[in-house]
């Protein structure tokens, strides 16, 4: 049914939702959603969370992930996949948007749009994708601060810190940050841009036992492929794919784009394209004309307007 209605909705928070979906074990798929629409067809193939990436959104919008955008920019995105989907989302957080105050603030504001999970990571800023080179990385004790920070204002998110810190301080330099980060009050960690799989299986062995950890799956980077269950043996409860739906998305687009140029219209593209049937029928278009006609056969007997005076 629509979200429209209130006995449809979920009756507990996203946090904890969230929270729920970890800690019931095994790993939790978290496909990228950058709009509406994308979480919808997540939910269709029957995957239970969500995870809105900066560099998905920003590319959305025309516009690299250097960490340009505002709170109130990505609070928008959060709203429409959590109110489309009803699933517990996870969101790219990039450094916080500035420092303690304004990660307290980032906090609140993606909580009371819907998110179940935020993660904040130990860049500055401009800060770049984590699979890139020259990143500049922050004081592992102010990084820790936005944690705490995070922590003080959360009422149920769930809080990851990532750490870019592999690449440029090795292994020990990551786990030792990400050990002040989980003191200062993180749920789970984020190593980013790991390279191989005894990378990974070293940084699961040497966390203190029980920590959640979430696996980065990006297309393109410094990361090989993994499946689900090759990561879930490495010791990771979490895994994205950050971009991978844009990416086939904005790729279609394109090649939709060139046939209208090379043929004049889009006849050719038919058959790539989803129908108004299948459309109407995944954004439940027949269950909102239902909702609106139900309410007026209750408001307005017969759907009959009523005149003249007051009874």
């Amino acid at each position: 049914m629509p979200y429209l209605v209130n006995s449809d909705l979920p009756t507990e928070p996203a946090g904890r939702r969230f929270r729920a979906r970890v800690e019931a074990g095994g790993i939790v798929e978290l496909p990228g959603a950058h709009n509406g629409m994308a979480s919808l067809q997540a939910r269709e193939a029957g995957f239970q969370a969500l995870y809105l990436s900066g560099a998905a959104m920003t590319a959305s919008m025309g516009l690299p992930d250097l960490g340009i955008i505002t709170v109130d920019e990505v609070a928008f995105f959060i709203r429409q996949i959590a109110r489309a989907s009803g699933l517990p989302l996870l969101v790219d957080g990039d450094t916080g948007y500035g420092e303690a105050l304004n990660v307290m603030h980032m906090v609140r504001t993606f909580e009371d749009a819907g998110a179940g999970a935020v993660h904040i990571e130990d860049q500055l800023l401009p800060k770049k994708c984590g699979h890139l080179n020259d990143k500049k990385l922050a004081d592992a004790h102010d990084m820790a601060a936005k944690v705490a920070a995070a922590a003080r204002a959360r009422r149920d998110l769930y809080i990851i810190a990532r750490t870019d810190a592999a690449a440029s301080e090795g292994l020990d330099g990551a786990l030792a940050r990400a050990r002040l980060y989980l003191d200062a009050g993180a749920d789970a960690i984020f190593p980013e841009a790991l390279t191989n799989a005894e990378m990974f299986r070293a940084f699961a062995e040497r966390m203190p036992a029980g920590v959640p950890l979430l696996a980065n799956m990006t297309e393109f980077g410094r990361t090989p492929f993994f499946t689900t269950s090759e990561f879930e043996a490495m010791g990771y409860r979490m895994v994205i794919w950050p971009v991978s739906a844009l990416r086939v998305a904005n790729k279609a687009q394109a090649t939709l784009y060139q046939a209208i140029r090379n043929d004049g219209g889009t006849h050719r593209m038919i058959e790539a394209m989803q129908t108004r049937a299948e459309l109407y029928d995944l954004i439940g278009l027949h269950a909102y004309e239902a909702l609106d006609a139900s309410i007026v056969q209750t408001v307005i007997p017969n759907g009959q307007p009523q005149r003249g005076g007051a009874a």
